[in-house]
């Protein structure tokens, strides 16, 4: 069974409908989830009695344009990439432990060195609101919340995975970007030319292939070694992000 948790149920169902069609599986069934509502996340996960055997945080929302505070007063950035996604995966954490050998997947990005969490200041109370550092900070915090989630759940069967997805501009998380660059970006995709963030290069990634990266870390007994080398990161001092 998958269920696809998603804030526009209208928008979910059409897509769920194109999954079913495509994969011939019928059992995809679309919830209304708001990550930036502890009510609904709460409603989400109550009474989940079957196994969860993967969780994937894909959710988020990048580069608002001005300070827009949550009704509990979080920046919305944080609010939506890190603390919903927090909340949720605290909700589902006995039904991922039923499964034994759970894993869940943390989107972050190559954005997250655009900030570290600012703990002492996390919704720009007393510093000027910039939309990247807002960003940035919310996927450091991704990274982070794996990095803990699989040293604090490891002894229940659950392991957690941070990655980056890649750039992809067919996707309406870049909605709020300024048109003008979000404009060159797509030009530079469509003719396959690389980007560049904060001097280092990349390719573009189309949906398909961004998606295949989460697909593969949650699926693949590859990648099973790739969570005791960060184990082995974190005792020696560091992280591998």
């Amino acid at each position: 069974m998958f269920r696809w948790a998603v804030g526009n149920t209208d928008a979910g169902e059409r897509t769920a409908t194109d999954i079913r069609k495509a994969t011939g599986n019928d059992a995809v069934h679309v919830r209304r989830l708001d990550l930036v509502d502890q009510a609904s996340i709460a409603a989400f996960t109550s009474n989940r009695a079957a196994p969860l055997h993967i969780l994937v945080n894909n959710a988020g929302v990048m580069a608002l344009p001005t300070l827009d505070l949550t009704p509990d007063g979080w920046e919305e950035q944080f609010a939506a990439n890190h603390l919903g996604h927090f909340a949720l995966a605290l909700g589902l954490h006995d039904v991922l432990a039923a499964a034994d050998n759970a894993r869940f997947v943390s989107l972050s990005s190559h954005g997250h060195h655009a900030s570290p969490v600012e703990f002492d200041d996390v919704d720009f109370s007393s510093r000027p609101y910039d939309p990247s550092p807002a960003y940035g900070q919310s996927k450091t915090a991704n990274v982070l919340f794996a990095v803990g989630a699989t040293s604090h759940w490891a002894a229940d069967g659950i392991t957690a995975d941070a990655v980056h997805p890649g750039v992809i501009m067919d996707t309406n998380l870049s909605r709020h970007m300024d048109p003008e660059q979000a404009a060159h970006l797509r030009t530079l995709a469509e003719a396959g030319e690389p980007g560049e963030i904060r001097g280092a290069p990349f390719r573009f990634k189309t949906t398909a292939q961004g998606a295949a990266t989460s697909v593969l870390v949650a699926t693949s007994p590859q990648v099973e070694g790739m969570r005791s080398l960060l184990r082995g990161l974190q005792r020696g001092g560091g992280t591998d992000t």
